[in-house]
């Protein structure tokens, strides 16, 4: 990841126009350029959409919107995967930018796909899971294809609670009571996706 030596308000930010298609988050006020992401990663979180199509509205997905989150400085984060509430939705509707702001009511759930390397692992496991709780997203799911696991923390009195899942265990979500789906069948996914050839 490279970072810019500027430091972004969030206005500055978000009149950013890096002039190419790079991917961007804003952390601290600096601004990260972050590496494309793998193919097994891309699997995954499409084959999740495929499973969430099942049990919530497909206009409540969002793969590549952005959310601000409360820090020392300014920072927005583009996770994985977003499902967003009804309301939020409609606070979005319309917008020149897919980004959710401080001023709308949170995502109910964010999802992240652990890249390998510890730098990926403090972002995804230490600082968003403090950033997202605060934003207050009732789900945040670590999907984590190197330790073969499923974390999902649901937010409880401002706090998450933590719960990892992992081969045919099947997940609990709060929020999706009526999901099924294991951890072995997510993050296989992704190892399936790569092994066919078309």
């Amino acid at each position: 990841m490279i970072a810019t030596t500027k430091r972004f308000t969030l206005a500055e930010y978000l009149a950013y126009d890096p002039g190419v298609e790079r991917r961007y988050e804003l952390v601290n006020g600096e601004l990260v350029e972050m590496p494309s992401e793998s193919d097994l990663n891309n699997a995954i979180a499409m084959y999740l959409i495929g499973v969430f199509i099942q049990v919530v509205p497909v206009l409540l997905l969002r793969r590549g919107t952005e959310i601000v989150v409360s820090g020392a400085r300014a920072t927005a984060r583009v996770p994985d995967l977003l499902v967003l509430s009804e309301e939020l939705a409609s606070a979005l509707a319309g917008a020149n930018r897919s980004i959710v702001t401080m001023d709308m009511p949170p995502p109910v759930l964010a999802v992240e796909i652990v890249s390998p390397g510890k730098e990926n692992e403090d972002r995804d496991y230490r600082y968003k899971r403090s950033e997202y709780g605060a934003r207050g997203i009732t789900e945040y799911w670590i999907v984590d294809p190197e330790r073969t696991q499923i974390v999902i923390l649901t937010l409880v009195d401002g706090l998450y609670e933590e719960a990892v899942f992992r081969g045919e265990n099947r997940l609990v979500s709060q929020v999706f009571s009526t999901l099924e789906l294991t951890a072995e069948q997510a993050l296989q996914a992704g190892e399936n996706s790569q092994q066919k050839k078309f």
